[in-house]
């Protein structure tokens, strides 16, 4: 808070916050069937999650240095603060060497300094916010993970687009394929495949023209590492939920054992 801010300052900021939380929370079914419509005739691909706690966290801080360094520039994450990162196992000192590029504190939030205005003339569209991408991009066709780790590698060389890319994923998207140099320049082909009852289809298929700095292996782990954690962004206390509710589940399981054997205890005499 600044410091000479009055209550009604105070005031104001907390009623612009809680109108753009709302904005937001409106807009997840809209995006959702957007998501569902634009991938239905897509197969999303399973993004892989490490079942070892340490490993996740891992993904999770490779996944945040990502966002950073080639994402945030155009992307905010407005209703997400740095110190959430804490919760990935790094410290503040951290924080601020790695994954801080401008003049903000620690407890922040993650927003860029791109004009919207700006960003609607160079892309067509201003770039969304990252924060809950993920829920919105949830539809019966997978998860905003799986959405999202397919997306990301699923961009091709068009040069009828302004941007001069293209996305099997999310058709005619006005993003721009700023991670290219890592993956590589890849095309669209069409192959004609046999069905098991004779009959053939046009399938379209991506193939790698051009490596990139990484193999396609690392640049998959990239991928899946960013995913993950747009997915961690969009509901930051899912793991700690999901651990108080197993414990949870485990008490009520123990007092059920408790009260049945009383309620036996109780009616042993009664006839």
């Amino acid at each position: 808070m600044q410091a000479g801010a009055g209550p009604g300052d105070v005031g104001g900021a907390l009623m612009l916050g809680r109108k753009k939380l709302l904005i937001a929370l409106l807009t997840l079914p809209a995006l959702a069937s957007f998501s569902s419509r634009a991938s239905e005739s897509v197969k999303l691909d399973r993004l892989p999650i490490e079942a070892n706690a340490s490993d996740h966290l891992v993904s999770l801080q490779r996944g945040a240095h990502a966002y950073v360094n080639y994402c945030f520039g155009c992307h905010s994450a407005s209703y997400m603060r740095y110190n959430r990162l804490r919760d990935l196992g790094l410290t503040e000192q951290q924080i601020k060497s790695n994954l801080i590029f401008a003049d903000v504190k620690v407890g922040d939030l993650m927003t860029n300094a791109m004009d919207r205005r700006s960003a609607k003339e160079w892309f067509g569209t201003a770039p969304p916010d990252l924060t809950v991408i993920a829920r919105a991009r949830s539809s019966g066709a997978g998860s905003g993970g799986d959405w999202l780790y397919t997306y990301l590698r699923s961009f091709y060389r068009d040069p009828s687009r302004p941007t001069g890319w293209n996305n099997v994923v999310f058709p005619n998207v006005g993003m721009p394929h700023v991670l290219y140099q890592l993956q590589g320049v890849q095309a669209l082909k069409t192959e004609e495949q046999t069905l098991p009852g004779g009959h053939k289809e046009q399938a379209r298929k991506l193939a790698l023209e051009k490596p990139g700095t990484l193999s396609p292996l690392e640049y998959n782990r990239m991928a899946a590492d960013l995913a993950n954690f747009l997915v961690y962004m969009g509901e930051p206390s899912r793991q700690s939920r999901v651990a108080v509710g197993i414990y949870v589940l485990m008490f009520l399981g123990a007092l059920f054992v408790l009260a049945f054997a009383l309620k036996k205890e109780y009616w042993k005499d009664v006839h």
